[in-house]
């Protein structure tokens, strides 16, 4: 078998039906959140190991954009609303073109930095349920 790589060049991603946030994205990263239980041990020699909920989140750093489709302004005016997105990873790599679906809380991101560095912003969104995985291609 031989190994398969590849640098991450290309995404699509779209929040509530708004497309071309990917130009803005620097570094992105869907964490499906799946948290370890913890182990209970008993005084007869028993153990279990507990539920846990999942907490998937959606990471993205992004260089800031206040025009009136930039993604900062779109984090801004929708905070508190729940929205589909739909993030391709892949989408140019027929075989390897898979799709994550779901819902997301928008909220507004953290404002500022430092003098005449480029504005860039980091944002975590909390992924509600958990994410769905298709393969496209």
């Amino acid at each position: 078998m031989t190994t398969n790589h590849r640098r991450l060049k290309k995404i699509n991603l779209s929040i509530d039906g708004t497309s071309g946030f990917e130009c803005q994205l620097t570094s992105w990263n869907l964490d499906p959140g799946v948290q370890d239980g913890d182990r209970v041990y008993t005084y007869c020699d028993d153990s279990f190991i507990e539920d846990t909920d999942n907490e998937p989140t959606l990471d993205l750093k992004f260089v800031s954009d206040w025009t009136a489709a930039g993604i900062s302004t779109f984090l801004w005016e929708n905070a508190g609303l729940e929205a589909a997105f739909v993030l391709d990873h892949h989408p140019d790599i027929v075989g390897e073109h898979v799709r994550w679906t779901g819902n997301l809380l928008v909220k507004a991101p953290a404002v500022g930095g430092d003098a005449r560095d480029t504005e860039m912003t980091e944002i975590t969104l909390q992924v509600i349920g958990d994410p769905v995985f298709t393969r496209v291609g």
